[in-house]
């Protein structure tokens, strides 16, 4: 078991570090221009858009969708996971701080990629036989590859969604409650297995709501864990104030001369540098995987490009605001010079500030993140389940990721991390596949003249 858990890392390893780097950030490149950098124009409009219909009440997710700050919130619930802080501390330990730098590059790009996705989520997006509205890359990958070759769209297409589902709504939501159950068995002693219980219980219960229930919880869970995450960043970036102009030298100057001033890290190159920064930047804010277009297929608006700007503000989100600020809190802590990697890196620079609350602040954190982020692919397994095997299947699938979240919380194997890295990354390839495909859809939307009757704002 243990050879062949090697042999699927080793194929991981190859497919993210010498294919999907390249491709993910390639395409972003593309409709960086292909759209006349959209994220630079539509940013302000995204930003907008998304906080004109915000509603302390909400607004009632149903059969036809849910509003463009419900879709965005359920699409960030996915992205904001405990990549945010044990992926950002894994990339600080092995690529250096440079490799902040390299994570900024993609997010930026993926910006790009992302408005893409939206907008062929919402093109593409269908009634399903229940009545209720659907979409996501399973369908614009039908629609890119139609005539006579049909038969590949197809083929791509539940390829994709058998991959997305083993990836996200099982392996994946393992990595998440197994994050959960460590960290507070490190903060408070508590048996993994009765935090994995309760996490499972509670899921359960949003699960059964429907798409209603799951925009319900993450348009009120996804602002409360932000502004609690960055309110705690925020206080230690205070205690280390003097140590912020350094750390912002070390992120740009170690991004092209990894040795160039102390506090790098030994024996990192640039290659490296921008390799763990590209890599855990798409991993985390999911900018081409496919994931997101699940939710913003749903929202309501009036035009696909408006639902597009939205999108990008989660990359923005993810990747500028809450990796970067745990990026500044390990650099300003001193935590990177300990060895110390993942979690315990993270766990360590925040207990340098808050002292034992250090390692609570972490547990709850990645309560936050972590369920969240179970919540958003579990949703997205649902709708692949859905459109392959039907309304009835979806009640079985809900049963599996409930046992799957209690069992990863108490059972960390080796085989199902590697798995879960293996398919996140081959649902990529179908994915970008239809999207530069289908680019000049998106182009020609992009250039359409826009105006504010839009009835959501």
């Amino acid at each position: 078991m243990q050879q062949f858990s090697d042999i699927i890392r080793q194929c991981s390893d190859f497919l993210w570090n010498n294919i999907l780097l390249f491709v993910l950030c390639g395409s972003g490149i593309f409709f960086t221009f292909r759209l006349g950098f959209v994220q630079i124009r539509r940013f302000g409009e995204g930003m907008r858009r998304l906080f004109s219909g915000f509603s302390l009440k909400g607004r009632k997710a149903g059969t036809d969708g849910m509003s463009p700050f419900q879709a965005l919130t359920t699409a960030i619930a996915a992205q904001v996971g405990t990549g945010n802080i044990t992926g950002c501390a894994t990339a600080l330990a092995s690529g250096g701080p440079g490799a902040i730098f390299w994570m900024w590059v993609s997010a930026f790009f993926g910006m790009a990629t992302i408005y893409a996705e939206a907008v062929l989520a919402q093109v593409f997006r269908t009634e399903g036989e229940d009545g209720e509205m659907t979409g996501g890359p399973l369908y614009y990958i039908r629609a890119a590859f139609g005539g006579r070759v049909k038969w590949l769209g197809k083929a791509l297409a539940a390829f994709f969604s058998v991959a997305i589902i083993c990836a996200l709504g099982f392996m994946g939501n393992m990595v998440q409650s197994n994050s959960i159950g460590s960290a507070f068995s490190t903060a408070f002693g508590i048996p993994p297995l009765a935090v994995g219980a309760v996490a499972a219980a509670v899921a359960a219960v949003i699960f059964v709501g429907g798409v209603s229930r799951i925009a319900a919880v993450t348009e009120k869970l996804v602002p409360v864990m932000a502004v609690f995450y960055i309110l705690g960043c925020g206080v230690v970036l205070f205690l280390n104030r003097a140590q912020l102009p350094a750390a912002f030298s070390q992120i740009f100057v170690l991004a092209f001369q990894p040795q160039a001033i102390a506090g790098g890290v030994a024996g990192v190159t640039v290659r490296e540098a921008m390799r763990y920064g590209v890599a855990r930047g798409l991993f985390s804010n999911e900018a081409g995987m496919g994931s997101t277009p699940h939710a913003h297929a749903l929202a309501r608006v009036q035009k696909p490009q408006h639902q597009g700007a939205i999108a990008m503000v989660g990359v923005f989100l993810d990747t500028f605001v809450i990796l970067t600020l745990t990026a500044l809190v390990i650099l300003t802590s001193g935590a990177l010079e300990t060895g110390a990697d993942g979690t315990a890196l993270a766990q360590e620079a925040f207990s340098r500030a808050f002292g034992s609350f250090g390692n609570v602040f972490i547990a709850i954190c990645m309560l936050f993140f972590a369920f969240s982020t179970i919540i958003g692919w579990y949703f997205f397994g649902q709708v692949n389940v859905k459109a392959l095997l039907g309304k009835k299947a979806v009640p079985v699938y809900s049963v599996l990721v409930v046992l799957f979240v209690l069992a990863g919380s108490g059972l960390k194997v080796d085989l199902v991390w590697n798995l879960s890295d293996f398919f996140n990354g081959l649902m990529v390839l179908p994915n970008l596949a239809a999207l530069l495909a289908l680019s000049g859809v998106v182009a020609k939307i992009a250039k359409e003249k826009d105006d504010d009757t839009d009835p959501m704002l």
